[in-house]
Formats: structure tokens, C-alpha cells, sequence
């Protein structure tokens, strides 16, 4: 029996435990994912950024974003694109995917 289809809601609550490690807040809370795509095999892809292009812990942030959504029931996959535009701005703080 497939597990069910993880939702939007499920991988922002888990990635709320994933903290910027200069910043100290959470990557959701910080406006940093820009989008979540789950596909019909519960493959998830993940928008996202870093507060500046060159943030030295951005592989760790993919990394843990990646690590994080593969632990959740239903996801079979999970894929982390780090992109710059647009670019972060601390207005962006407290906005979800889509908004």
C-alpha cells in the first residue's frame, strides 16, 4: 500500500525546524522557500534561497532541506534548487510559497 501524498502544509512544518545558522530563524519563517511542487509519485521539488547569493552555509541549508523533506511520510523524493531571483530581502520574512 502507497503512503499517502505528502502535502504543502506537512513540508513547511517540517522544514520550520531547519534554522539559519547566522540568523537563528527558521527558512520558513525566514521567507527563504519559494515554492513546493509534489508530484503524483510524492517526488517533491523545492524552490528556494539563501538571505545572500554567496551565503557560506547554503549547501547545508539545501542539504538539510533535502534531508528533512525525504523524511516524511509519502515523499519518495526530494530535490532543492537554490535560486537568486528574486533576490532575498528581509520584507520577504514570513511570506509562504505562492504568496
Amino acid at each position: 500500500m502507497l503512503a499517502p501524498k505528502a502535502s504543502k502544509s506537512t513540508i513547511l512544518a517540517a522544514l520550520r525546524a531547519i534554522e539559519d545558522p547566522e540568523l537563528g530563524t527558521d527558512v520558513v519563517a525566514l521567507g527563504l522557500v519559494y515554492g513546493i511542487e509534489i508530484s503524483d509519485d510524492g517526488a517533491v521539488r523545492i524552490e528556494m534561497t539563501t538571505t545572500t547569493r554567496f551565503c557560506p552555509a547554503s549547501a547545508f541549508l539545501a542539504e538539510a532541506v533535502k534531508a528533512r523533506t525525504e523524511g516524511i511520510d509519502g515523499v519518495s523524493a526530494a530535490s532543492v534548487d537554490l535560486v537568486y531571483e528574486p533576490a532575498w530581502s528581509p520584507e520577504m520574512m514570513g511570506r509562504l510559497p505562492g504568496e
